[in-house]
């Protein structure tokens, strides 16, 4: 936790005494023991007291955006504040969306503008989306007809692809060059590569393996598709949540 001094900024002079009980008990003890109630669980659970309490003021606004610090996703947020609604009353709800829309608005400004490394984000990969789990991007930077296909492919925390392999009769397989973000690469029957900017992976035809991000970490590579003759892609199955958490 950030050491909290609002109390002081505001009511040192006045009243020290809760000025200190809000900075070193409140903030500094109580939010300190995340070893039992994560600072996420915290957050949820001050946002409920103070919507259910009809408190929609700056002091929601401060816990709304410590909400998001905290890992509490825009989905998360729409649907405690959706829940909320049928226990805290409607209007209290409404009062509190308007907060949470202003605190996320910069989400998707975010993921179009700052993921992706120096190639840009490129469109959600949506023809290939039954091969991953979670969202993934593509950004073409060649064109296959004219020369060696060449695309950005960016994931978002915790999307991989499926297993699979690249044949070729000859030639063929891909290169991977990590240009942001952190992620994975495992071939079958090895252990998992931990990606990171720079690294180059040299994916030879024939090999099943697949690649992704961190849990929490977006990641981007350039996809090299290396020449070959008879050439095809053969997606395989997911690479379950308990392996790919384990990691």
């Amino acid at each position: 936790m950030v050491k909290q001094t609002a109390g002081r900024d505001s009511l040192g002079e006045f009243a020290p005494k809760f000025a200190e009980l809000n900075d070193d008990v409140l903030f500094g003890q109580v939010w300190s023991r995340e070893d039992k109630l994560s600072l996420k669980t915290r957050s949820i659970v001050t946002i409920t007291a103070l919507i259910s309490k009809g408190i929609v003021d700056s002091s929601l606004q401060y816990h709304l955006m410590t909400a998001k610090k905290n890992g509490v996703t825009k989905e998360e947020m729409a649907e405690i504040l959706t829940h909320l609604a049928f226990y805290a009353g409607w209007p209290n709800a409404w009062a509190a969306f308007g907060m949470a829309k202003d605190v996320y608005a910069d989400e998707d400004a975010e993921a179009t503008t700052e993921h992706g490394g120096f190639f840009g984000l490129g469109e959600p990969n949506t023809a290939y989306a039954q091969y991953f789990v979670g969202n993934s991007y593509l950004k073409p930077l060649t064109n296959p007809k004219e020369t060696v296909f060449i695309a950005n492919v960016t994931f978002e925390p915790g999307c991989r692809n499926n297993w699979h392999i690249h044949h070729a009769k000859s030639g063929g397989g891909q290169l991977l060059v990590c240009v942001d973000g952190e992620g994975w690469y495992q071939e079958e029957g090895k252990p998992a590569q931990s990606l990171q900017p720079g690294d180059v992976i040299t994916i030879p035809a024939g090999v099943k393996h697949w690649h992704g991000a961190k849990k929490d970490s977006w990641f981007s590579h350039l996809a090299v598709e290396c020449p070959g003759e008879e050439t095809s892609n053969e997606w395989l199955e997911k690479v379950e949540d308990e392996a790919y958490n384990a990691l």
